[in-house]
């Protein structure tokens, strides 16, 4: 009964709406912060980036260990039978998506990478599609990823369009990274049906992260310049990271994955909110209220289909 009760807590739209948005939120305000990161640790290279990366989601991980532990009173325990399926997803949702994404990011504009990471709603969708049953692709989703990626697109035009060259190394591994995200949402909510959501989190973000920083390091990336505000940012983006992570596993867990993962349109204009606050950026302009628009109206778009009927404890 308590267990029933949950499930149709997260599957409340009021509920999904608001944790979802709060996920998004809360990643919109890394780009600023990993930026400011970058700059006081004099951060300039791909394997630096990496490692920096590395670090951060390897103290998410811990962190979300010692959650469960502390809420848990210590009864915490991965069965051996888990770490196959854990370790697979921390290297497709951690390792793959962030290394490509840092790798790409440095030989790629930021007005491009953004428009190319939110194509992981894309994927999301259409692998869920053909991977897990009642979840089809249809007009509502298909009209709010259009929606969606059309805001992010109008947001980050600048002289009439996104010119430039285009290269594998940087808009191909954005593009790679984008992929793997999306297959990590999909493999999330398979994994999520018979694993505990909190360990798979932990467990996921510790393995990835340590191959993170073994791929950093072999790159020879090096971090220096540790003090008091460096390090205070270092563990608030580890801590976004950790509730964020958390709570959209168990959004995926109890819904289907267009529904949750529409909101990621969302996070870069977040970004652009917290760049107006904390860099001081001119963000009121016709350009991003119309993105905005767009935006809200993809994800309502795509949760416009008739109510979902409660979805059954082993699918998720």
């Amino acid at each position: 009964m308590q267990e029933d009760r949950e499930i149709s807590r997260f599957q409340r739209p009021a509920v999904v709406t608001g944790l979802a948005l709060l996920c998004c939120a809360v990643w919109g305000s890394a780009f600023p912060f990993i930026k400011l990161g970058y700059q006081l640790m004099k951060i300039d290279d791909s394997g630096s980036q990496i490692l920096y990366g590395g670090l951060r989601f390897l103290l998410a991980g811990l962190m979300t260990l010692a959650f469960a532990a502390v809420s848990r009173r210590g009864h915490i325990c991965i069965p051996a039978s888990s770490l196959p399926a854990i370790c697979g997803q921390g290297l497709l949702q951690t390792t793959a998506q962030y290394v490509f994404y840092y790798i790409g990011l440095a030989h790629c504009a930021s007005s491009k990478s953004a428009v190319i990471n939110t194509s992981y709603t894309f994927f999301a969708i259409i692998i869920a599609h053909f991977v897990i049953k009642g979840e089809r692709m249809d007009w509502r989703k298909t009209l709010g990823c259009i929606l969606g990626f059309g805001g992010i697109v109008v947001m980050n035009m600048k002289d009439g369009g996104l010119s430039g060259e285009v290269s594998l190394i940087g808009e191909g591994f954005i593009l790679i990274g984008s992929i793997a995200y999306g297959a990590s949402c999909v493999t999330l909510k398979l994994l999520a049906r018979r694993e505990d959501t909190t360990m798979l989190t932990a467990g996921q973000l510790i393995f990835g992260s340590l191959v993170m920083l073994l791929i950093g390091w072999l790159m020879g990336g090096r971090l220096s310049v540790f003090n008091l505000v460096t390090t205070l940012l270092l563990l608030y983006l580890a801590a976004a990271s950790s509730v964020a992570f958390t709570i959209w596993s168990l959004l995926l867990k109890y819904n289907s994955t267009g529904r949750v993962t529409i909101f990621g349109f969302s996070i870069p204009v977040f970004g652009v909110g917290y760049s107006a606050l904390l860099l001081k950026e001119e963000v009121f302009s016709f350009r991003n209220l119309a993105a905005l628009l767009l935006v809200c109206a993809g994800i309502l778009a795509a949760n416009a289909a008739p109510r979902m009927k409660k979805m059954p404890h082993d699918a998720g």
